[in-house]
C-alpha cells in the first residue's frame, strides 16, 4: 500500500496521485469517506484504480465511487472516459459480464393501506408470474430474425409486440435502444443462452421489490416524477441474462488477442483491450450495445409480467392501478457520448461498471419532461435496506462525465456471506423485525445477498450527494422482495 500516496481533497473526495513508475498516466479520483476509503485499501481495489489508469487513452482520472469493490478487471464502481483519438480503448473488464444490469422503477396509484395486510398474499401471487433463477427459461421464444430484430431494437422491440407500452420507452436511458449495435456481432453461443431467457430475472443480486415511498428530500422534483409519501413503487433489477455473460466471455479471448496485435501492455490480463475504432474495439462494442439492449427489453418484459400480476391480483386494469414508469437505468456499459472537455465538446467512450450515468439538468439525452432538473438516478438497496431515487448534477457532468455510485456494494464475498450468514434465518428475521417478505428459491443465494454483506446504502449516497454527484428526491422502504 505504501507505493500509492492518497491525497485528501475533502471528506468525501480522494486522490490517488498518479505514479509513473506503475505506469499511471492519471491519478485516482476516489469517491469515498474516510472508514469506506480503509477497506477500499485493504480490500486491494486502489490497485485496480491505478491500473486502470495505466491504460491508454484516459482522460482526466480513473474514478471510483463510494460503492467500489474489488471486480474482473476494472473495479465495481469504476468510471474512466478514453478519447478514441488519443490512442483510446473498450474493454470488455470496463463493462463486466452483465451487461446493462440495470433498473426500473415504477410508481403506482396504491398507496401502503392498500397493501399492508395482504402483502404475502400479493407477492405469492405476482411471483408466479415471475420467471426467475440462474438459467431461468422465459415465456418468450424467439426466433433468429426475432433475435435480430430485438437485439437491434432494444426495449422498443419489446414494447412493438405488446409487452408494455410503447410510451414508457421514452422514460429509459438513450429511449430503450444502445445505437451500434449490430447482431451479426453476437456467437451463436450468445444467442442460445438468451433464446429462452427474455423476461426472467435471474438469480444473485437481481430481484424484484415492493416499496413504499418512506420519506421525501426534494419535493418539487418528486412532485415532477409523480412520486409522493405512502405511495407503492415497483422497482425491478435485472439485466442481459445468459447472452450478455456470453458476450462479455466471448470478447474477453478476443481483446487478449488485440492486446497483443496493438502492442498494449495491461497491468493486468483482465483488461485486455483494444482502441475504440479498431476492428476488434467496433466489434466488441457492436456486440455489447446488442447485450445492452437485450437488457433493456428484458425489463420490459419483466415490467409488462409484473403489471399483468397486478392486475390480476387487484382485478382492475394497470391504467387504474396508475403503474407506469419512472426511469429505467443501466448499470454497466459502455457508451460513445460527448462531452466537456477542457471547454471543448468531445465524443469519448466512457466505460461504467457498476456505476450509473447522472446526467445534470439540460441534457438532449434526457425526456423533457425530466430535462430542466436532470437524470433520474436509481440506486437500489438490498433486501432489508433502503433504495434512494437521486438527481444527476451539474458537478457530477463536470467532475465524473455524469456519474455515480449504482448501489451499496459488497462489503463481504459470497462464499463468505453464505458461510456466516443463513439464508433461512434471514428471511424469517426479515419478516419477523422489519415486516419484509421475502420470496427465493434458493437459501443460499439468499445468503449471498444479505444486507450486512453490504455496504450501508445510507452512507453511499450520503457521500454520493455531499459530494455533489447527485441529490436526493425521495427514499424508498422494500415491503416484499422477490429473489431468484
Amino acid at each position: 500500500m505504501d507505493k500509492y500516496m492518497i491525497t485528501k481533497l475533502s471528506d468525501y473526495k480522494w486522490k490517488v496521485e498518479r505514479d509513473t513508475s506503475i505506469g499511471m498516466n492519471v491519478p485516482g479520483i476516489i469517491y469515498s469517506d474516510k472508514k469506506l476509503l480503509e477497506h477500499t485499501i485493504k480490500e486491494g481495489a486502489i490497485d485496480q484504480i491505478a491500473n486502470v489508469a495505466a491504460l491508454p487513452g484516459i482522460i482526466k482520472a480513473s474514478f471510483a465511487m463510494p460503492d467500489i469493490h474489488f471486480g474482473y478487471g476494472f473495479p465495481i464502481g469504476g468510471v474512466a472516459a478514453f478519447d478514441p483519438e488519443a490512442d483510446g480503448i473498450i474493454s470488455p473488464g470496463g463493462v463486466g459480464f452483465d451487461i446493462s444490469c440495470g433498473v426500473r422503477a415504477m410508481r403506482s396509484s396504491l398507496e401502503i393501506d392498500d397493501i399492508k395486510n395482504r402483502i404475502e398474499d400479493m407477492m405469492s401471487f405476482i411471483s408466479f408470474s415471475i420467471p426467475r433463477g440462474l438459467g431461468g427459461k422465459g415465456k418468450i421464444d424467439l426466433s433468429k430474425k426475432d433475435m435480430d430484430r430485438l437485439l437491434s431494437g432494444g426495449a422498443g422491440w419489446a414494447a412493438d409486440r405488446g409487452y408494455g407500452h410503447k410510451e414508457e420507452i421514452e422514460y429509459m436511458e438513450e429511449g430503450g435502444h444502445m445505437e451500434g449495435a449490430d447482431p451479426a456481432y453476437i456467437s451463436e453461443t450468445a444467442r442460445k443462452r438468451g433464446a429462452r431467457q427474455l423476461g426472467t430475472l435471474g438469480s444473485g443480486n437481481h430481484f424484484l421489490e415492493i416499496q413504499v415511498v418512506d420519506k421525501i428530500y426534494d419535493r418539487a422534483a418528486s412532485d415532477i416524477f409523480g412520486i409522493y409519501e405512502n405511495q407503492i413503487i415497483v422497482m425491478i433489477h435485472s439485466g442481459s441474462r445468459g447472452l450478455g455473460h456470453q458476450v462479455c466471455s466471448d470478447y474477453i479471448k478476443v481483446m487478449q488477442k488485440a492486446s497483443e496485435k496493438y502492442g498494449i501492455k495491461v497491468p493486468d490480463r483482465q483488461l485486455a483491450c483494444a482502441p475504440i475504432y479498431s476492428p476488434e474495439g467496433k466489434r466488441y462494442y457492436g456486440a455489447m450495445a446488442c447485450a445492452a439492449n437485450y437488457g433493456m427489453a428484458n425489463r420490459q418484459c419483466l415490467a409488462h409480467w409484473v403489471s399483468g400480476a397486478m392486475e390480476r391480483y387487484f382485478k382492475t386494469s394497470s391504467e387504474r392501478l396508475g403503474l407506469s414508469t419512472i426511469y429505467d437505468i443501466s448499470h454497466n456499459i459502455a457508451r460513445l457520448e460527448e462531452h466537456d472537455i477542457d471547454g471543448i465538446p468531445k465524443k469519448v467512450c466512457v466505460h461504467r461498471k457498476g456505476a450509473t450515468r447522472a446526467y445534470g439538468p439540460g441534457r438532449p439525452e434526457l425526456p423533457p419532461a425530466y430535462r430542466h432538473i436532470g437524470q433520474p438516478v436509481i440506486i437500489p438497496g438490498d433486501m432489508g435496506t433502503y433504495s434512494y431515487i437521486l438527481l444527476g448534477t451539474e458537478t457530477a457532468m463536470k467532475e465524473s462525465f455524469g456519474s455515480v455510485c449504482h448501489g451499496a456494494g459488497r462489503m463481504m464475498s459470497r462464499s463468505k456471506a453464505k458461510k456466516m450468514i443463513s439464508g433461512s434465518e434471514l428471511k424469517k428475521n426479515l419478516k419477523t423485525e422489519k415486516g419484509i417478505i421475502v420470496i427465493a428459491d434458493s437459501m443460499s443465494g439468499l445468503a449471498e445477498e444479505a444486507p450486512e454483506a453490504y455496504k450501508d446504502i445510507n452512507s453511499i449516497v450520503e457521500i454520493s450527494c455531499m459530494a455533489g454527484l447527485s441529490k436526493k428526491v425521495v427514499r424508498l422502504r422494500p415491503m416484499g422482495v422477490i429473489k431468484g
